[in-house]
């Protein structure tokens, strides 16, 4: 598939695409005779990966470095037992890192419903 029906399938812009591909995060599986990026659905699963991490504040290497966990998982019958036991440790970190960060969010959310609420009260006070 090509750019703009990634972009509306991933909620990502044209620029966000082509800055991904450009700095090799996620590069198009190929190109049309024209020189159009096409995607895969494989891409877009990558894409919506990254997407997700975005909300959690991680980098662009942190996400190359997760995606690359998760490619040498995946192909498992390559890497020796010890490999695989580091990568699933690199892979556990991500998460326990993911899941303080969404308590985080989980915090601020709370603090922001509570201020709506005091602005309600407030608004309804005044009149």
């Amino acid at each position: 598939m090509q750019i703009g029906e990634v972009a509306e399938r991933t909620q990502l812009s044209l620029n966000t695409l082509r800055h991904y591909d450009q700095t090799g995060l996620v590069v198009p599986s190929g190109r049309s005779q024209g020189g159009f990026r096409l995607y895969t659905d494989a891409d877009v699963e990558r894409l919506l990966s990254i997407r997700r991490m975005k909300p959690l504040g991680f980098t662009l290497e942190e996400m190359r470095e997760l995606l690359e966990i998760t490619d040498r998982l995946t192909g498992r019958a390559e890497l020796a037992a010890d490999e695989i036991g580091l990568l699933t440790a690199r892979l556990a970190g991500f998460q326990e890192t993911a899941e303080q960060r969404r308590d985080k969010l989980v915090t601020q959310l709370a603090a922001a419903e509570e201020f709506i609420s005091d602005l309600q009260r407030w608004q309804h006070a005044t009149t």
